[in-house]
């Protein structure tokens, strides 16, 4: 049995983050795992970023709700799900995703929890260390292959713990760490991909 696990933010959806810096005008907020490997140090700049301007949970979440998938994302996911089991491993939150899932048709999410207080971020809390791996680990351990495709720094470690990893759009200093990985740009190529990587005629 083959399992499609994807990333969410810049594979079917914007980067959240980037909404958010562009609504606000706060242009630290930009700044991804596409820029930063280090997903705690990102994060803590992000929580430093939200305090020093008193952007609350309401405010990320009014952003969140205007945005919808990228272009041709929900068609791509509905021709995945014929074709394989499809879960999203995503270092987003509960908090941020669910008004995107709803849109995708609620596929299977496996991301992390914020703390709230009063409203406020005051912290956040991962499923696991390393979930993205973990989690192709624990597929594994259920007998399914794996087929994955991401953007970014923190999908590189599941793209290298499936049997086949795909890249989606990725910035540059991604394609040249990384070159093991086929480049995708469009959905059309990321079907294509999944189609050569699957033992499967599909």
């Amino acid at each position: 049995m083959e399992l499609a696990c994807l990333d969410l933010e810049g594979v079917l959806v914007p980067e959240i983050w980037i909404n958010v810096a562009e609504r606000t005008g706060i242009e630290a907020l930009r700044l991804t795992t596409r820029d930063i490997p280090d997903y705690d140090q990102l994060m803590r700049r992000r929580l430093a970023l939200l305090d020093q301007h008193g952007l609350k949970l309401s405010d990320i979440q009014r952003v969140i709700a205007s945005m919808g998938p990228l272009d041709g994302a929900h068609q791509f996911l509905d021709w995945l799900r014929e074709r394989f089991q499809v879960v999203i491993l995503s270092d987003t939150y509960y908090e941020f995703a669910m008004p995107l899932m709803r849109q995708l048709g609620w596929p299977a999410l496996f991301c992390h929890r914020l703390e709230v207080v009063a409203d406020r971020v005051v912290n956040y809390t991962l499923r696991q260390s390393d979930s993205k791996r973990q989690a192709v680990r624990a597929f594994h351990g259920l007998n399914f292959r794996v087929i994955a495709a991401g953007d970014s720094y923190n999908d590189t470690a599941m793209l290298a713990e499936a049997e086949a990893g795909i890249l989606f759009r990725p910035p540059q200093n991604v394609i040249d760490e990384f070159p093991q990985f086929p480049v995708t740009r469009t959905f059309a190529e990321m079907g294509e991909a999944f189609r050569k990587a699957s033992i499967r005629a599909l």
